[in-house]
């Protein structure tokens, strides 16, 4: 607990009030320390660029997994801002192209689902989300067992209006009444914790198993889906474009509106794969491990 204080206190939160351009500074210092000295998953990123690039060769691989990096300590240092960062700060750094996509919802009085990746900025999206639309942003989030640092994100999320909503209590939420219009917020391409509760589809050349959690709240509560679209325009810049997957859920056949976002977030990866989270272990399941409906959330 004092050890998690002195962290925040000392180094997180004067960080956070940097400007963007001397965090930039930095970012390329953690560059040199992250992949040159530590090496940091380069097995991990090496192994998923070659499995989902399968037509590129070693070198063409190696140097998007530099990219990456470099677009990783941006991120990571980026991210720091969500302690300090005003609403006004936000605005310059993340614009919404559309946000009448999910205003006009709102102004039906309808509740509505975003599917997100972990793709360009994601942590300065999020806390911003409340921002950009009418609706109230609910993000789904599997909290940290540091509690200190876990109260410390939540805070930092709050700040804006977004409601952090624990992945245990996604049920609950639902079930109940709630106040406001919402934006319930899933992430859609983490590794599933349970591979029996998960849809099975090819992602990036690979059989891979999705989060179903998106597909199955849309359906079981008729929410019109949305698919969050960030672009990075420079260094520190991003826009927001909100892309409508579908307004009609119960229509839709088993797997077709998780399918529909998946494509969209590969769409994007392909386009300009540098600034996807590589380094994450994607497929940690084979096929065959089973089928059936999981949560998306947002790690911390």
């Amino acid at each position: 607990m004092i050890f998690s204080a002195l962290l925040y206190y000392l180094v997180l939160l004067p960080v956070s009030l940097l400007p963007f351009s001397v965090l930039h500074v930095i970012s390329r210092i953690v560059y040199v320390i992250l992949y040159d000295l530590a090496g940091y998953r380069k097995k991990v990123v090496t192994a998923n660029l070659r499995n989902s690039f399968p037509e590129l060769s070693e070198e063409e691989c190696a140097v998007i997994a530099r990219k990456f990096y470099r677009h990783l300590c941006d991120v990571l240092l980026e991210s720091q801002k969500i302690f300090t960062i005003s609403k006004k700060q936000l605005a310059l750094h993340i614009q919404c192209t559309n946000p009448e996509v999910v205003n006009h919802y709102f102004d039906q009085g309808k509740n509505v689902i975003i599917a997100v990746g972990h793709y360009n900025s994601w942590e300065l999206m999020l806390t911003g989300f409340n921002t950009f639309f009418k609706h109230r942003a609910v993000v789904i989030y599997k909290p940290l067992n540091n509690k200190y640092f876990d109260q410390k994100m939540i805070d930092a999320r709050s700040k804006q209006g977004t409601v952090m909503l624990p992945v245990n209590d996604v049920k609950s939420f639902f079930t109940n009444p709630q106040n406001e219009i919402f934006a319930m917020v899933f992430a859609i391409d983490q590794s599933p914790p349970n591979p029996d509760k998960s849809y099975w589809m090819k992602f990036l050349h690979q059989d891979t198993a999705v989060l179903f959690g998106t597909e199955y709240y849309a359906k079981a509560y008729n929410l019109p889906v949305i698919y969050s679209r960030l672009k990075k325009v420079k260094r520190g810049y991003y826009q927001l474009e909100f892309v409508e997957v579908t307004n009609t859920p119960s229509e839709k056949t088993y797997g077709e509106i998780t399918e529909k976002v998946t494509h969209l977030l590969e769409q994007d990866i392909i386009a300009q794969p540098e600034y996807w989270l590589w380094s994450h272990r994607r497929w940690k399941h084979k096929k065959g491990e089973g089928e059936g409906e999981g949560e998306g959330y947002v790690n911390q």
